[in-house]
């Protein structure tokens, strides 16, 4: 039995076969093929964070797989509330065949797989978002071939978007370029990478782009840190993502956002409207990357 809780739980030789399969399985769906590898197997979905993108894909991705879903929210089960964690794994865990959880402290999602007869993804996390990431790569492979030996800028705040970049740079073999302002910086330790050459730090977010072959950000202020949204709107002033920014990348750049985005504040509409944004097609890509990944968690290799 595999979990999936941070990017770097796979290996380089997994993502390849992983990526490959979710190429087949976004075939099939766009040529209407019915394709149903996990009927009579059960998703429970767990979210202590509310969520648009990730509810639409888990969801809608279990049922075309064959599949069927339990959403659970903090309001209607007893998560780490009026019973431990621990306690909650042990039960659901024996009447479902997967589990989904989008929470807080990545601390949770730990506890609860530890003691849980079955996968456990994450979701997100305060300190990570492994299935964005992989969508995010599964996007780019489609537009442009391998990430390998590639640049990807990150700007804006060190959040677990940056953590988990900085992992799948780690994994994959390219370089992570990141720019974030004074007191927001990426913390390596909690991305726990091997190889510190693949991350580079900037002061200034238009050296992060420079060359680079994707310019990615995410919102300045993320879940659960709403307080603090008035500092950070004047302490990422700068860090807002521009034409400017990506007329120094590469000539054909890309750009993501794992979103919802606030155009006008990290983001310029023109870019994020613009002929380098391939956000649509990444969004759709959480689904087709997280059946891919339930596949491969509950029956292993296909074919």
């Amino acid at each position: 039995m595999r979990h999936y809780l941070q990017f770097k739980d796979l290996s380089a030789e997994e993502y390849d076969y992983l990526l490959g399969r979710a190429t087949l399985i976004k075939k099939r769906f766009k040529n209407y093929e019915k394709y149903t590898p996990l009927f009579d197997r059960t998703l429970a979905m767990i979210f202590e964070k509310a969520s648009t993108r990730t509810r639409v894909s888990f969801e809608a991705g279990m049922y075309q797989m064959g599949g069927s879903v339990v959403n659970l929210t903090s309001g209607d089960s007893q998560l780490g509330r009026a019973e431990p964690i621990e306690d909650s794994a042990r039960v659901i865990s024996r009447m479902v065949d997967v589990v989904m959880i989008r929470t807080f402290e990545h601390t949770k999602i730990e506890a609860f797989a530890a003691h849980s007869r079955v996968p456990v993804i994450n979701g997100l996390t305060n300190e990570y978002h492994p299935c964005q990431i992989l969508a995010d790569v599964f996007t780019y492979i489609e537009h442009r071939g391998s990430i390998r030996g590639k640049v990807v800028a990150w700007v804006g705040d060190g959040n677990n978007m940056a953590n988990t970049w900085l992992q799948a740079a780690d994994v994959l073999g390219f370089t992570l370029h990141v720019s974030t302002p004074s007191g927001y910086e990426i913390d390596a330790k909690v991305a726990g990478v091997s190889n510190q050459a693949c991350v580079k730090v900037f002061d200034n977010p238009m050296d992060a782009c420079r060359g680079a072959h994707l310019v990615t950000t995410d919102v300045w202020t993320s879940m659960g840190y709403e307080a603090e949204n008035e500092a950070r709107q004047k302490a990422f002033a700068d860090w807002r993502v521009d034409r400017d920014m990506l007329a120094v990348a590469q000539p054909d750049v890309l750009f993501m956002h794992c979103l919802p985005a606030h155009r006008g504040e990290e983001v310029d509409a023109d870019v994020i409207d613009g002929p380098h944004s391939v956000v649509w097609d990444e969004a759709e890509n959480r689904m087709h990357v997280q059946k891919a990944l339930m596949e491969y968690l509950l029956l292993g290799r296909m074919g």
